[in-house]
C-alpha cells in the first residue's frame, strides 16, 4: 500500500512539473478575468489554456517593469501589487497595501510609479527606486481618476476622471494638480501623441477621440471612431495607434501624425485592452463582454481565433511585443 501511495505521489509530482516546464516554454500570453480574479495563461501558439490561478479581487491592468523582468498586475479591490515573470506568467512577489489600484504606469524617467484609485477617487504618486514603491503623494481627485498618460519629459501626469468628465494634469516636481479642463462623456483611455504635442482621449460616453493640446489645455480636434470608444495601443511604429470602442464592436485606426480616422476593424464582444506581436502583424484583444479574447491578422483586418477565457476580461501582455509608441 505505501508503495502505491509513493507512486501516486511520484506521478502528481511528475505531473506537476511537466506543466511548469510546458509554461515556461510557451509564448505565454497573459489575460486577466477581473470578474473571476483569476490571471489566465494561454499559448501564443497552439492558442491553448495553460493554466488559471487565483489573484486578489477584480485585477484589471498590468504592464512591465521598466527593466522587463517583471510583470504588474493591479488587484484594485484586493488592494496590492503582483509580480509575474513576464516570460513565464509564474508569481514572483506581491506588494500589499497599494489601495485600489485600478490603472497604473511608471514616469519615462522611471522615477514615479502612479496608480490611480477608481473606487476611492483619488490618485496615488510613489517613489520608484528600482524594485520599491514609497509613498510620496495621495491627491484626491473626484470622481472615477482612471487612465494615465504621461509627457516625454516625466513633467507630468494627464489622468481621465470618468466621473467628472474632465482631465487633470498632475505636476510631478511639486506633486499637485497644476490644471483640470473639460472633455467628452466619460473620459477613459489617454495616450501621447509620439511627437509629445497632443492627447488622445477615448470618450467613452460617446463615438470619439478627443485631442487635445495640452499645453494650452485646448481641444483642437474630434476624431470620429465608433460608440464606446475607450482604449488606446500604438502599433510600434511611431506613426499608428489602436483604439477600442466597447460599444460598437470594432477597433479604429488613428493616424498620429495626420490625426485622421484611417481604418476599422470589426470585433464582437466589447473589445477593449490590446497587445501586438513584435513583428506588428497581430493583435490579441480582451472581449469583455462574452468570456473571449480575440486574434486579428492586422493585415487583412480580420478576426482568426476567438480563445475561452473566463468572465470579463480585461488587461493582456505578452513578452514578444511591439513597442508602444
Amino acid at each position: 500500500m505505501f508503495r502505491s501511495i509513493r507512486r501516486a505521489v511520484f506521478t502528481t509530482c511528475l505531473l506537476v512539473a511537466a506543466q511548469a516546464a510546458q509554461v515556461a516554454q510557451a509564448n505565454v500570453v497573459v489575460v486577466l478575468n477581473s470578474r473571476d480574479a483569476t490571471v489566465q495563461l494561454l499559448d501564443q501558439l497552439t492558442y491553448k489554456s495553460l493554466q488559471t490561478f487565483p489573484v486578489g479581487k477584480e485585477p484589471h491592468h498590468l504592464m512591465a517593469t521598466p527593466d522587463n523582468k517583471s510583470l504588474i498586475v493591479a488587484s484594485s479591490i484586493g488592494n496590492e501589487l503582483v509580480f509575474l515573470d513576464p516570460k513565464s506568467g509564474q508569481v514572483q512577489r506581491h506588494i500589499k497595501d497599494i489601495l485600489d489600484p485600478y490603472q497604473i504606469g511608471f514616469t519615462p524617467d522611471q522615477k514615479y510609479f502612479v496608480a490611480t484609485s477608481l473606487r476611492l477617487d483619488r490618485v496615488d504618486l510613489y517613489k520608484y527606486n528600482g524594485r520599491d514603491f514609497t509613498l510620496a503623494r495621495r491627491l484626491p481627485m473626484a470622481r472615477l481618476p482612471s487612465h494615465i498618460a504621461f509627457d516625454a519629459k516625466s513633467t507630468t501626469a494627464f489622468i481621465t476622471r470618468q466621473g467628472s468628465d474632465q482631465v487633470s494634469a498632475i505636476d510631478l516636481a511639486t506633486q499637485t494638480i497644476k490644471w483640470t479642463m473639460p472633455v467628452g462623456r466619460l473620459p477613459a483611455g489617454i495616450a501621447m501623441t509620439p511627437d509629445d504635442k497632443y492627447l488622445l482621449v477615448g470618450i467613452m460616453g460617446s463615438d470619439y477621440v478627443e485631442v487635445i493640446d495640452w499645453r494650452t489645455q485646448k481641444t483642437v480636434k474630434r476624431i470620429r471612431t465608433g460608440a464606446g470608444a475607450h482604449n488606446f495601443r500604438a502599433q510600434g511604429d511611431n506613426r499608428f495607434t489602436y483604439v477600442s470602442n466597447r460599444v460598437a464592436n470594432s477597433i479604429n485606426i488613428i493616424d498620429q501624425k495626420t490625426l485622421q480616422n484611417v481604418g476599422q476593424i470589426n470585433v464582437p464582444g466589447g473589445p477593449d485592452c490590446m497587445e501586438i506581436t513584435a513583428d506588428g502583424k497581430t493583435m490579441w484583444v480582451t472581449l469583455r463582454w462574452i468570456k473571449k479574447v480575440a486574434v486579428i491578422d492586422l493585415a487583412t483586418r480580420k478576426v482568426t481565433k476567438m480563445i475561452p477565457v473566463g468572465r470579463s476580461p480585461h488587461g493582456v501582455f505578452f513578452a514578444n511585443s511591439s513597442a508602444r509608441t
